[in-house]
């Protein structure tokens, strides 16, 4: 079993492109039944799209992300060029250690935002619902996971963190009322707010503006969804359909998208909406596929926020909270890494153990037929476990330690010169498939006997 990933994120590539390749993992998920991985989790923000995939092994690695890549240009329509050349490789150690400083914010354009941790978490929800989850895929997402929270709760990381709600609710504070704080609160108290969308970014952004003192505030969503949007979070805001949502147009301060969805407001309709408005109306555009025409920045009166002036104007993380999150990360990473490495192990001592069993059986075999099912079989039956568990402990021992320092082959070929033993590869687990084999007994867990 191999886990890698493909990587194609902000640091890298423009966001127009990062959304272009988003929309082409729906692909993915029907890929994967004819394809040579075990399974795959799709990642996409709004800074980046990853893909995590399990092969059988190092070998298939190579096959399962042309398979990938094939997938992301048939559902995105780019060329496979551009796919290819778009999305970086990271392998085994690398793979995980990326997706727990991914789901921690130490490589979110806004360092140390929290929202990055949600949407690791809802990745892998989509994925155990779509069945593409592996066990061991589902185990690397859980862990970091965990670990986000970690940073969250533990560092000064976590809770001084900004995230890209924030900073372009600054910017657009900032435009209208500098840095006073008073004056920030009476800009938003005063300004006629409308959302378009009802996702997790939509979520944020309405209680960011509860903080923030907004008062009038409309949600919209083309899907219907606003009305059971607003009535989650309090019922505050005005949940807004039809043809109400023209004339929340015209008459906003700020407009802010949210949706990602197909429908794209164009610069001739903004303009046409607004004809006779008074003051600026100023525009956030925070979906990952664009909700406004950028030409939209050209109109008079209108002011731009992309996500890509956010990422321009996130401040850098505070260095002794960065290095303290990173110390944390580290020592999580190393530790999965560490246990990941011991379990690689248990085929070897299961292989090991069946031997033994097998030739314990043997000579049991031969006692009953001398002796009978007498108390003195028993006798020597017991013994002969107790000292083979005895005989066992040390070998089972070196061999997870073997297998954590990267050296479970060299334990392999023992196997074979000692006991002409051929250690099976492991069989891919599907989340919930059976039960581990038991390492003290080579049988399934559920049904191991204690000797």
């Amino acid at each position: 079993m191999a886990l890698f990933s493909l990587v194609a994120s902000h640091t890298d590539l423009d966001l127009d492109t990062v959304a272009q390749l988003s929309n082409g993992t729906g692909e993915v998920a029907s890929a994967i039944p004819e394809s040579t991985m075990n399974g795959a989790v799709v990642l996409a923000t709004c800074n980046r799209v990853e893909i995590y995939a399990e092969a059988p092994d190092e070998t298939s690695v190579e096959q399962a992300r042309a398979e990938l890549l094939q997938a992301v240009s048939r559902g995105s329509g780019l060329a496979a060029t551009t796919v290819e050349s778009s999305f970086q490789l990271l392998s085994g150690d690398s793979a995980v250690r990326h997706l727990f400083e991914v789901g921690s914010g130490l490589k979110s354009a806004v360092v140390g935002e929290r929202e990055i941790a949600g949407q690791v978490r809802r990745a892998l929800g989509t994925a155990q619902e779509t069945g593409t989850a592996t066990g061991a895929l589902v185990k690397l997402f859980e862990s970091a996971t965990r670990t986000a929270k970690d940073v969250g709760t533990h560092t000064a990381l976590g809770a001084a963190g900004r995230s890209i709600v924030s900073v372009a609710l600054d910017l657009a504070t900032d435009l209208h009322a500098g840095t006073s704080p008073r004056e920030a609160r009476a800009f938003w108290e005063r300004s006629n707010v409308l959302i378009i969308g009802t996702g997790s970014y939509a979520g944020t952004t309405l209680a960011q503006l509860a903080d923030r003192g907004a008062a009038n505030v409309g949600v919209h969503s083309a899907s219907g969804r606003a009305e059971a949007f607003v009535a989650d979070r309090g019922g505050w805001a005005l949940a807004l359909g039809g043809e109400k949502i023209h004339g929340a147009i015209a008459e906003a301060d700020v407009l802010i998208g949210c949706s990602g969805g197909d429908r794209r407001l164009e610069a001739e309709t903004l303009r046409r909406l607004r004809e006779g408005a008074s003051g600026r109306l100023t525009v956030l555009d925070l979906a990952l596929s664009h909700d406004f025409d950028p030409a939209i920045a050209d109109l008079p009166g209108v002011d731009l926020i992309t996500l890509e002036s956010v990422k321009m104007a996130a401040p850098e993380g505070q260095q002794a909270a960065l290095v303290e999150a990173s110390r944390l990360v580290d020592g999580a990473v190393n530790g999965f890494l560490t246990e990941r490495k011991s379990r690689s192990a248990n085929e070897a001592i299961v292989a090991l153990r069946q031997h033994t069993q097998q030739v314990l059986e043997s000579e049991m075999e031969r006692v009953r037929a001398k002796h009978g099912c007498t108390a003195a079989s028993e006798e020597v039956e017991f013994a002969l476990r107790r000292m083979v568990r005895q005989m066992l402990h040390g070998p089972t021992v070196r061999a997870k330690e073997m297998a954590a320092e990267g050296r479970l082959e060299e334990y392999e070929n023992a196997l074979n010169i000692l006991f002409g033993l051929e250690v099976p590869a492991p069989a891919p687990a599907a989340v919930g498939e059976g039960c581990p084999a038991d390492v003290e007994t080579g049988v399934p867990a559920s049904t191991a006997r204690i000797a």
